[in-house]
């Protein structure tokens, strides 16, 4: 402002035109030095004079301005500028403040201008002079604070700030959220204050250590709210340093993991027991089972291990349904229980299949008395409702310690093969493993050696399953899986051979010639213009090789014509359990190469968060069986549903197995799953026809636009399950095979539901529901009239007209069908 008023005072002290030719020069060189950014214009706004700040500022240093047009050189100034540039021509002083101008370069400027006349010797208005002071890095530090001030504020977490002796000296609005405290109340304290008491004081001093080393600490902590409450935090502490490297603050960033804690508590209880019978599952059987075995060898006891099967329990289920099942299961796994000590352990499986573990026998002749009692249990007949169920049960039998290194996947398998034994040879029994009779239990399946002679002859062969993105019709890639093409018994299914190499060392052999034949396959479709990406499936026992990542590195680097991106390893959820780290371990290095991870028939194991988060698998494969059967049973496709959603949630990508029509496929569109494979898009086939089958594939039209539905059209998905299953339902009431009881009418199943919300909230026209809401309202309606004729005793009648209701399934099927591929996509 000092050098501004100057240049006032020397403008309007020239006064002739003789006094204006001493000072121009006097002025141009004035102005030419001056630290400010000035420029004088003639009445034409030709520069007169410049200084060098002015052009420094304006990116036009080495330029000779003098003489030039201002508006040539600076063509970019606003239409606004030029306005007040007449206004000081006609003799105004403007102090213009802040104002942006775009370079032609790119760089935006904030400036303030101050602009005035300078005058002739005769008074009039000569030009005017323009004073300019770059404050665009002010204006962006006033940003950046208020930024961070908004962000500060409003953060989701809880922040907290001390000075270099630890003392608060802010702290924000989720910080009194979170702890309690106020922000009056916080300052001036130590964070000490939230000491909850659980860390010691050697966990304070390596915090601090690590604060001193690095600037920085990060991990878990718990702390205590104000009102006394314990809560679980993760919290990042940094120190704030000057440029010489003195720390000023530390500024503490934490989020409450209370909620986290408490689902993550909540899912491992839930992955630990079986939902239906309330036993140990397969993931706490584990456990046990280790256990006893510890147990075992630091004492003088045996541990027995069973495996139990109920017999023909599987005619439970066809005659009279699954909820009968159930119910049976339930009460056979109670009595079951009732009949062992507090200490042994009975777990289940799956299906009818049950493991129990007994820690404390003396002797193996200690163990009849209990494997008579659980005969016995199961044997007796069981009423239920109407109906009286019997079953017996096979039992297979194993001891541990034994003479030979056994493992307890070992054990489970030996129990497993003595409980086949006590089946064929009558069943309600229990049979002693024995090693001898390992091979007749297996006796349908080739010996080791002929599989291993099988390899050299080179009799394998791989089939290919391509997946797709089913909307956009896009060829992902495909799964190789290997066949036996056996000189005598033909092409034979991996189930008919696999499981007779499991635990192995020609498991291994067999593995890595899967990886080399599919390397090779890919280069030679690579040379022929097909880029076509490869999953190919490993076993844990391969995976968890010491040697893996140095026999996968030397196949990689003999096939360098197919790079490493194009291969995608696939392991089995379940057997990825048995030890997480390494797992982890091996995947992450086969990122490092560039090598994808798939899981296999998820939803089919015990996962929990904590295990997808320390699994990093990219790909989740949604287990067939679910996928299959979604179409028939609600349960299933609720799996499926929930598969999807905690595959969403962690980001990962969901390829669903088992698309078997294209009502598959377009429920798993609705549900937002676009990639799959199955026979509906190609079965497996042999490598030579694969380019064939690629150069003809179309998606099936009603995917094409196909997309996920909002959570409120959801119902409408289940609907045609839904009704199969109420059918299903009511023909087995009419059959006589399942005790009477009320089924759901129109207003109670999700499809009238549904139909009612959107007569309430208008969503959809009514004239384009009508003809699905009279077919729904007639089936329902029949259904209940013949339930009420089997109830009144007219059995006979009731069963003939079960035809009448098959056949307006039909048209109700096919409305709900039309329905789903016609709802909006979620926006």
């Amino acid at each position: 402002i000092g050098l501004f008023g100057v240049v006032r005072n020397v403008t309007e002290n020239v006064l002739t035109e003789r006094e204006l030719r001493e000072n121009r020069e006097l002025l141009k060189l004035f102005i030419e030095h001056a630290p400010a950014a000035l420029a004088m214009l003639d009445r034409n706004l030709r520069y007169l004079a410049v200084s060098r700040r002015w052009l420094e500022i304006h990116g036009l240093e080495g330029k000779e301005l003098v003489g030039q047009l201002h508006y040539e050189v600076l063509p970019e100034v606003p239409e606004q500028w030029r306005e007040s540039h007449q206004r000081v021509l006609a003799g105004e002083t403007i102090h213009a403040g802040e104002g942006r101008l775009h370079l032609q370069d790119g760089t935006d400027l904030r400036l303030s201008r101050e602009l005035m006349p300078w005058k002739a010797a005769d008074g009039t208005v000569g030009g005017i002079i323009i004073f300019v002071e770059d404050i665009t890095k002010q204006k962006q530090a006033e940003e950046r604070l208020e930024l961070a001030s908004r962000v500060f504020t409003h953060a989701a977490e809880g922040i907290m700030i001390t000075d270099a002796e630890g003392a608060i000296v802010e702290v924000n609005d989720a910080f009194t959220r979170i702890t309690g405290y106020t922000r009056e109340e916080a300052l001036g304290k130590n964070p000490r204050i939230l000491n909850s008491g659980r860390q010691s004081r050697e966990f304070y001093a390596e915090m601090w250590r690590d604060l001193v080393r690095t600037g920085q600490w990060f991990g878990e902590i718990w702390n205590r709210r104000k009102d006394g409450q314990v809560y679980p935090e993760l919290l990042t502490i940094s120190a704030v340093v000057d440029a010489q490297g003195e720390t000023h603050q530390y500024v503490g960033l934490f989020s409450d993991l209370t909620a986290i804690k408490q689902h993550e508590q909540i899912l491992a209880e839930a992955a630990r027991f079986d939902l239906l019978t309330g036993l140990p599952n397969r993931s706490l059987l584990a456990e046990r089972l280790q256990k006893a075995m510890s147990q075992a060898e630091r004492g003088d006891r045996r541990v027995a291990i069973l495996c139990l099967d109920l017999d023909n329990f599987k005619e439970i289920n066809e005659r009279h349904g699954r909820n009968a099942g159930d119910r049976f299961l339930k009460a056979v796994s109670q009595r079951m229980q009732q009949t062992l000590h507090a200490d042994d352990t009975l777990a289940r499986l799956g299906g009818d299949e049950f493991v129990a573990i007994l820690p404390e026998l003396n002797s193996i002749d200690a163990g009849s008395a209990a494997l008579d009692k659980l005969l016995k249990a199961t044997a007796e007949p069981l009423q239920m409702d109407e109906l009286t169920f019997a079953v017996s049960t096979s039992i297979g039998v194993t001891f541990y310690p034994q003479v030979g290194d056994v493992d307890a996947d070992q054990l489970l398998r030996q129990a497993d093969q003595a409980m086949y034994v006590a089946k064929q040879k009558g069943k309600n029994r229990y049979h002693v493993f024995d090693p001898r009779e390992d091979r007749s239990v297996r006796g349908h399946h080739e010996d080791i050696e002929r599989i291993r002679h099988a390899l050299a002859a080179r009799e394998f062969v791989l089939f290919y399953q391509p997946k797709v993105n089913m909307r956009t019709g896009e060829i992902l890639g495909a799964e190789a899986l290997i066949r036996w093409q056996h000189p005598e018994a033909g092409l034979l299914q991996p189930v008919q051979f696999l499981p007779v190499i499991e635990g192995q060392p020609i498991a291994i052999d067999l593995g890595n010639w899967v990886i080399d034949e599919v390397l090779t396959q890919m280069e030679w479709w690579r040379a022929e213009g097909l880029n076509l990406p490869v999953c190919v499936n490993i076993t844990a026992q391969q995976l968890q090789q010491e040697d893996f990542m140095d026999s996968l590195r030397a196949h990689l680097a003999a096939h360098p014509e197919c790079p490493a991106s194009n291969l995608e390893l696939e392991l089995l959820e379940s057997s990825a359990l048995q030890d997480v780290p390494r797992v982890s371990e091996v995947i992450q290095m086969c990122r490092e190469l560039g090598i994808s991870f798939a899981l296999d028939d998820f939803g089919t194991g015990y996962s929990t968060l904590t295990y997808l988060r320390n699994l990093p698998a990219q790909v989740l494969k949604v287990d067939q069986t679910f996928v299959r059967g979604m179409l028939e049973d609600p349960e299933d496709l609720t799996i499926v549903e929930g598969v999807l959603a905690l595959v969403g949630a962690f980001r990962r990508q969901a390829v669903a197995e088992g698309v078997e029509s294209a009502e598959h496929g377009m429920i798993l569109l609705r549900l937002g799953c676009e990639m799959a494979q199955g026979y509906h898009i190609a079965r497996p086939m042999p490598a030579d026809q694969i380019a064939g089958w690629a150069a003809a594939w179309k998606p099936d039209p009603q995917w094409v636009e196909a997309g996920p539905v909002t959570e409120a059209d959801r119902p409408v998905l289940y609907a045609g399950v839904e009704h199969r299953a109420w059918f299903a339902r009511v023909e087995s009431i009419l059959s006589g095979s399942h005790p009477m009881q009320t089924v759901a009418d129109e207003h109670q199943c999700r499809l009238g539901t549904w139909l009612h919300e959107q007569h309430v909230s208008g969503g959809r026209k009514k004239t384009s529901l009508a003809r699905l809401e009279a077919l729904h309202r007639k089936v329902h309606a029949l259904g209940a009239e013949l339930l009420a004729q089997r109830a009144a005793g007219d059995r006979t009648e009731a069963w003939r007209r079960l035809d009448l209701l098959r056949a307006q399934m039909g048209p109700l099927q096919d409305k709900i069908q039309d329905l789903i591929r016609t709802i909006p996509k979620a926006r």
